[in-house]
């Protein structure tokens, strides 16, 4: 009886001494747990709570890196963001500025009787030229904006794509005639129904059309239509100078400008703007350049599944 009281003795003991013991390790782990944490509320987002296996608190030191984690990468995006505004904003005042203090310039002289006759009548038409690009830079800028904060609305509807396309080229043949502009149309004739914004599809175009006239310098424009059952693809090259593999994967970006592909002219927002109207249809834009060769624009915006 004596023996069964002294191995009860035992046990007790030991399964005590291992509470004991994993109450010390607990306790040292809570402990670390809230260094690591007041490390962390401190701005210290690198630091982390190494956990062993089967311990009690390995959850929640999992948690707690996992916070971390997202709180570092959400702190890495907001500076990025911060970088990306003070770069808009440093591009801005310069696209601002620079022909704002051109236009005042060349209006000064002719408040103040600098020029006359013919030279004035050149200042003033040169003036006007300048405020129109002005103009057009802060309409595209406002556009942008609510491109990117996602506040523009459209509306869609099912169309043929084919018929749209002609209309909106149709009405670009006066103005590369005027140009010196060789042209080459080619879409198909039967019907292809698409989920379009007609304005937004309109802008699209009439964006890439510009930007050939524009910048390329050259003088053949091919405007392509090709199609299948899953996807339609809007093929836009020229013959002019091309831009070069280094600037070609930044024309997209907003306020970038090919200077030395490109004839320095626009605002930069152009394909930026081009680029979120077919993200809105659900599409992507594509370029392909060779020097002294000319530059190809692809777009490909999905089919849709329409039964009549």
């Amino acid at each position: 009886m004596k023996s069964y009281l002294f191995l009860g003795l035992i046990l007790t003991g030991g399964i005590s001494l291992c509470l004991l013991l994993k109450l010390y390790r607990i306790r040292q782990q809570i402990s670390l747990i809230k260094e690591v944490l007041e490390d962390i509320k401190a701005g210290n987002l690198n630091r982390r709570v190494l956990a062993q296996d089967k311990d009690e608190t390995q959850q929640i030191c999992y948690d707690i890196n996992e916070i971390a984690e997202n709180s570092q990468a959400q702190l890495i995006r907001q500076k990025q963001a911060e970088q990306a505004y003070k770069s808009l904003m440093t591009g801005l005042s310069h696209d601002v500025k620079t022909p704002l203090a051109s236009l005042v310039g060349y209006l000064e002289a002719v408040e103040n009787g600098i020029v006359s006759g013919e030279e004035k009548e050149e200042y003033i038409h040169v003036a006007f030229e300048k405020a129109q690009h002005l103009k057009c830079f802060v309409e595209h800028l406002f556009e942008w904006v609510k491109l990117d904060a996602g506040e523009q609305l459209f509306y869609f509807e099912v169309l043929d794509i084919n018929e749209v396309s002609r209309n909106i080229v149709a009405d670009w043949i006066p103005v590369l005639e005027s140009r010196a502009f060789q042209y080459e149309i080619v879409i198909p004739e039967q019907e292809y129904l698409i989920s379009v914004d007609v304005n937004a599809y309109n802008r699209i175009i009439n964006n890439l059309l510009q930007n050939i006239i524009t910048h390329s310098q050259g003088n053949k424009i091919k405007f392509q239509i090709l199609e299948n059952e899953q996807e339609m693809k809007i093929i836009l090259e020229d013959n002019g100078k091309g831009i070069s593999g280094e600037q070609l994967p930044h024309i997209f970006e907003k306020l970038y400008q090919c200077d030395n592909a490109r004839s320095g002219k626009g605002n930069g927002l152009g394909l930026a703007i081009t680029k979120e109207l077919v993200s809105a249809h659900k599409g992507i834009i594509t370029a392909e350049s060779i020097l002294d060769k000319g530059t190809k624009f692809i777009i490909s915006l999905p089919k849709n599944k329409i039964t009549r």
